[in-house]
């Protein structure tokens, strides 16, 4: 068992960025755009590092319009970090380069972590490592196209408890030049349900001594975040779902990691004032003001979680199209409520067991390495 972290954590090194303290927003596809970037940044005190959401090779080489609009950082955003989806090694190597050569981030993450459908049928994602000799392709390329930038990946344990992969491609990240690993501790078929594995993220720790391992799953507070260090002696760690409609973890771990007290926690007045913020920089991301409200229905439920707010106010929320519907609306809500004891926990998807789809004979030879079909590469951003 790893030994106990000092009460002010390392600084994590990610090529030449040092991310202090070591934490890290995961991509989110519909979640992790510019605004909630922006947003968690500030609480941040723009400490951390704040990845993009998922952007596929080949609408990045083709210059698909949303795509580049997705790629959009803030002036103030850096490192700027962008992660990458892509299953042909030509076309990832394509993509990398072009982000090095046209300067569009300072920091490339590879994505092997997604387990939805629409991405494991095709091979990609979290299905990918089980082909050794095609993830170790997908590596070498994007290393040798990035020249000076760093590339790091994030993955999952496997395909299911019969096919895990971590260990393996762990060894071969490494002999390819990764920089980090972020390992999400459950499997593919457990999507986000059950209990993350943090025995896994030590186990990996212990394989690549080389590089950073972050650990990633169920961390819902600042203590979920020292816990996971202490416990697996991971490096950092990579924040998901427990930022859905609170942004302001990012402050609570800062304070964690560096001693300072905890920031208080919000009453419904100023997770009010969040949430309209949130749903403006929306607007001004999307050049729409409508649209940015209309984007932001899917974060009231997150934000409201544990406050009470009868189920007719929470429906009418949903589907407010202004700001100033948005606000009028908060306004009759009984904002003088505390932060909600229970509050902090499990948001956004919890599917348990789920059947993986895969293309057709693909767990019959791990070291195949015929690669995947032409029409396997997404074609669209974010998810």
């Amino acid at each position: 068992m790893a030994t106990v972290p000092p009460r002010t954590a390392p600084a994590l090194a990610i090529g030449p960025h040092t991310v202090q303290p070591p934490v890290v927003l995961a991509p989110m596809a519909g979640i992790t755009n510019a605004p909630f970037r922006t947003l968690c940044r500030e609480f941040s005190g723009g400490k951390g590092l704040f990845v993009s959401e998922m952007i596929t090779t080949r609408a990045l080489v083709e210059r698909n319009e949303k795509t580049m609009q997705l790629i959009h950082f803030d002036p103030s955003e850096t490192p700027r970090s962008i992660q990458l989806y892509g299953v042909d090694p030509a076309t990832v190597g394509k993509a990398v380069r072009m982000i090095a050569e046209e300067g569009l981030a300072d920091h490339i993450d590879l994505n092997f972590g997604c387990p939805v459908p629409k991405v494991t049928r095709k091979g990609g994602g979290s299905a990918l490592p089980y082909k050794r000799p095609l993830l170790r392709a997908i590596l070498r390329e994007a290393v040798a196209g990035a020249g000076e930038l760093p590339v790091t990946m994030k993955m999952r344990k496997g395909i299911d408890e019969d096919h895990l992969t971590f260990l393996d491609a762990g060894r071969i990240a490494v002999e390819e030049g990764i920089t980090a690993i972020a390992l999400h501790g459950r499997t593919a078929a457990q999507h986000y349900g059950g209990t993350a594995d943090w025995e896994a993220v030590a186990r990996l720790k212990e394989r690549v001594p080389e590089i950073p391992v972050l650990g990633n799953g169920d961390i819902w507070s600042a203590a979920d975040a020292r816990r996971m260090m202490r416990e697996t002696g991971c490096d950092g760690v990579v924040v998901g779902r427990g930022c859905l409609g609170r942004p302001w973890l990012f402050g609570d771990l800062v304070a964690a990691f560096e001693g300072g007290g905890a920031p208080a926690t919000p009453g419904l007045r100023e997770v009010a004032a969040v949430m309209l913020r949130h749903a403006a920089l929306l607007g001004e991301w999307l050049g729409d003001e409508a649209r940015g409200v209309i984007d932001f229905r899917k974060h009231v439920a997150w934000y409201l979680k544990g406050f009470a707010v009868g189920s007719e106010m929470r429906r009418s929320l949903a589907v407010t199209s202004s700001l100033a519907e948005l606000e009028a609306q908060l306004a009759e809500l009984d904002l003088d409520q505390p932060w909600p004891p229970g509050a902090d926990g499990p948001r956004g998807r919890t599917s348990g067991k789920n059947r993986v789809v895969l293309p057709d004979g693909w767990l019959r030879d791990p070291y195949d390495d015929t690669g995947v079909a032409a029409d396997a590469e997404l074609d669209t951003s974010g998810g």
